[in-house]
């Protein structure tokens, strides 16, 4: 099947091209296509591009972003709408999940991404999503903290780099290059909404109403090449609502869920700069975001609590968010034949988590209706010290990079107040106990070697090697061969072999936290997860976490045909082992009297810890296929991509003995529901096919996305695991922009214009017709969304 449609996205592809855009937003010719950028990302060597790369990397442009209708101002679903490797599914009563989303590339974790902002490391969210699908137990980089428009491009790098960059590049790499022009500015300002008939209601509505407002300008300094770029974007997002009617409810076509995305206010500040200083140049750069944001949990009955909400109530998440990110370096040459880049970087994220209209039980009618639940918070500072010179041997030239890494992390979390953890706790998301507080850190150092160039005429290689030591987790060696041969004046052959590693967060080793889900029967339950370092984990047979490490291997053919048509395929298998989960829940009438017997806790039935508890294999193919040729006094172009990826669980740890004293059964660790996730969850292949043409004056674009089918497996106890295959669903975007003068453009366009939904989920899954689709849909459910957006350049 997989080679079918591997046969078939090929012809269909016979036409393809990726759209260029100059910086001005109008396509030009070939010399400014993207497959000519000299990329900063996957070998230091000098003067690689797309095509001779070695590995494969995507190339985004500022305006590719924008043409995405500025994705309500969501650089992660950017990403994804461009990237069929790239995953952003719209969770929703997902916890964490709702206010900071996780991507995956290649259908790996969203942890084992590594993210760099101008060549450095980026910070990861401290919040940690515990009650997601995708991304549970992971603590990802937050893609939205990063300004839209502050964007140059971004490298993506598809292949395992842990010997270049370090922990948690088993996936891959991206690199977002911040915008550096010296001059000239731009105002822009986008408002859309969803406007879409509901088959879960019967209904049409217009809803998540959406204002996204972006200024930047720049100045040189000095005169010698010196600038400073700035900017600041302001979004604001209305909800949205895609919940069915309430089959559970005695009254008539009650809607009481809430499903789709919450209310939204965030602004993002940014900045970057250069300024020589005699042979050398300072750098600076920055971010900054502030978010508030709202999420939905699961609605309780009115018989529950009548005194206070005689007719029910649906408890709502509150996520404060702060992420900011400063860069400081200098770089240049120390003496004839040694370029130095010296830097520190610190970045810290603060999530204060709270919850309201919802009520502790145990107060009775003195309980407060809205709780503190409690802050996370994650501080990273990094210094980096890069050499890099040019070598001659035999009569070859290549080029060699040694450098040094220093790392300091940073974990702490913060009780909620009192009256929302104690007694039951606040209902829907319990607050944080002080006994349940973190303050950990850790030290990581890490060195590193590199040396590539062209051996011969044809062939490039890139050899990269590096060792890091974590004062917590131990030590790593890293290696990497990489290399380009060129077959014909056509075709060219690319591979990789490496293997590399990820870290356990301090997330995941400090994280705990008391959640809602359903249980045996379809009733809410509360989740504690507990860290491993909980002396009530550590009784229930958690480990401490060690580091994961895969092995990678990757092969690939590029093709130039001609100056208008290229292509390349790529297949890749990463094997992890350890690979670091969150365990499924775990519980029995046994283990709670257990806690309440020997730890003094009483109510705790069900809990879960992270755990090394399983190995996969993922096996996957990359297609792109591009095409650009002059038409009708324009510029023609099209593009086609093809992702599939396929991971299977290739072994896993036993229950501990000391669960399987409390009757707890095999899998207790990594039971149908986790493996879901590991395996069918997320779509195993998506294609993009787009065309673009564009003059002076237009620029129009069309864009057609297939979202491959998806598996979610439940387990509400008691053998009862639910399953449903939900089928592929296509897409259609459109955009048509027109330049009124050279600086005044305006843009009218629509994401999903045909209104496609996934397909309605069963009624085992769908509670009670209050949840009609499945929150992990990659096509969202939220229906067709329509903007227009009006730039300004100066």
């Amino acid at each position: 099947m997989f080679r079918r449609s591997l046969i078939s996205v090929a012809v269909v592809a016979a036409f393809a091209h990726t759209p260029v855009y100059a910086e001005d937003t109008t396509p030009t010719a070939q010399d400014d296509t993207r497959l000519g950028t000299v990329l900063v990302t996957g070998t230091r060597g000098k003067s690689r591009t797309v095509l001779d790369s070695p590995v494969p990397v995507d190339v985004l442009t500022a305006e590719d972003i924008k043409a995405t209708g500025a994705s309500n101002g969501e650089l992660g679903q950017a990403l994804a709408t461009l990237l069929p490797s790239f995953n952003f599914p719209r969770q929703s009563n997902s916890g964490g999940a709702d206010h900071v989303r996780a991507a995956q590339l290649r259908g790996m974790s969203p942890d084992q991404v590594l993210v760099l902002v101008n060549g450095k490391r980026r910070h990861t969210s401290a919040l940690v999503n515990d009650s997601s699908k995708i991304g549970r137990g992971t603590a990802p980089v937050d893609f939205n903290s990063i300004p839209i428009s502050a964007i140059k491009r971004i490298e993506v790098l598809r292949d395992g780099a842990g010997a270049q960059y370090g922990s948690d590049a088993i996936a891959g790499v991206i690199n977002i290059i911040l915008d550096d022009a010296p001059e000239g500015g731009e105002v822009s300002t986008t408002y859309g909404g969803y406007y879409t008939h509901q088959d879960a209601i019967g209904e049409r509505t217009y809803d998540g109403q959406n204002t996204f407002t972006t200024a930047k300008a720049g100045t040189k300094l000095g005169e010698e090449g010196g600038f400073v770029r700035g900017g600041a974007e302001y979004k604001d997002r209305n909800p949205t609502n895609r919940a069915g009617f309430d089959a559970f409810d005695g009254r008539a076509e009650q809607r009481n869920y809430v499903m789709g995305d919450g209310a939204l206010q965030d602004i993002n500040t940014w900045f970057n700069s250069e300024l020589p200083i005699g042979d050398a140049k300072a750098y600076a750069f920055g971010t900054y975001n502030k978010r508030h944001s709202t999420g939905a949990e699961f609605y309780r009955y009115g018989y529950e609590q009548p005194a206070i909400y005689p007719n029910g109530f649906l408890p709502q998440s509150i996520g404060d968010n702060q992420d900011i990110s400063l860069n400081g370096g200098f770089k240049g040459m120390l003496g004839q034949q040694w370029d130095y880049d010296a830097s520190l970087t610190h970045g810290r994220n603060i999530f204060e988590s709270s919850t309201r209209r919802t009520l502790n039980a145990s107060l009775g009618t003195d309980s407060p209706t809205n709780f503190d639940t409690g802050d996370y918070e994650l501080r990273q500072s990094v210094a980096n010290l890069d050499f890099t010179r040019e070598l001659s041997i035999a009569d070859r030239s290549f080029v060699l990079a040694v450098g040094g890494e220093y790392r300091y992390e940073n974990y702490i979390t913060n009780a909620g107040d009192a009256a929302s953890y104690e007694g039951t706790g606040a209902d829907g998301a319990s607050g944080l106990r002080p006994s349940e507080e973190s303050d950990i850190d850790r030290n990581v150092f890490g060195t590193y070697a590199e040396v590539s160039g062209d051996v011969t005429d044809r062939f490039f290689v890139d050899l990269a090697t590096r060792w890091e030591r974590y004062d917590d987790a131990g030590s790593k060696l890293t290696g990497k061969f990489s290399g380009r041969y060129q077959l014909t004046d056509i075709l060219a052959l690319r591979g990789a072999v490496s293997n590399n590693f990820r870290a356990p967060s301090l997330a995941q080793v400090g994280f705990q936290h008391t959640t809602s889900n359903f249980g045996t029967g379809g009733t809410l339950t509360d989740i504690r997860v507990l860290s491993v370092n909980d002396p009530i984990a550590k009784a229930l047979g958690a480990e401490d976490l060690d580091p994961e490490t895969s092995k990678n291997f990757s092969i690939g053919l590029t093709a130039k045909f001609n100056d208008n048509f290229d292509a390349s395929l790529d297949v890749f298998r990463i094997d992890v082992k350890d690979r670091i989960t969150l365990s499924q829940r775990i519980g029995s009438d046994a283990m709670e009297q257990y806690i309440l017997d020997n730890f003094g806790q009483a109510g705790v039935h069900d809990v879960n810890f992270f755990t090394n508890a399983a190995d996969t294999q993922t096996d996957g193919a990359e297609l792109v296929l591009n095409y650009h040729q002059p038409f009708a006094d324009g510029e023609l172009g099209l593009t086609t991509a093809y992702t599939y990826n396929h991971t299977k669980v290739t072994s896993t740890k036993g229950t501990p003995e000391q669960l399987a004293a409390l009757g707890i059964g095999e899998d207790a660790l990594v039971g149908v529901e986790e493996r879901n996730t590991l395996t069918d969850a997320a779509p195993k292949d998506r294609f993009v096919f787009s065309t673009t043409w564009s003059n002076e004056t237009w620029n129009l674009l069309a864009r057609l996305t297939r979202q491959g089918s998806t598996t979610r497996v439940f387990d509400f106890g008691g053998g009862d695991h639910p399953e449903q295959t939900y089928n592929a669903v296509w897409q259609v975007d459109t955009e048509v922009a027109y330049k009124f003068t050279p600086q005044f453009t305006v843009a009218l366009g629509g994401n999903n214009i045909f209104d496609k939904y996934p397909e309605k989920s069963s009624d085992e899954i769908n509670y009670g017709g209050n949840l009609p689709y499945d929150v992990l849909s990659p096509v969202g459910s939220n229906g067709a969304y329509y903007y227009g957006r009006a730039t300004y350049a100066f």
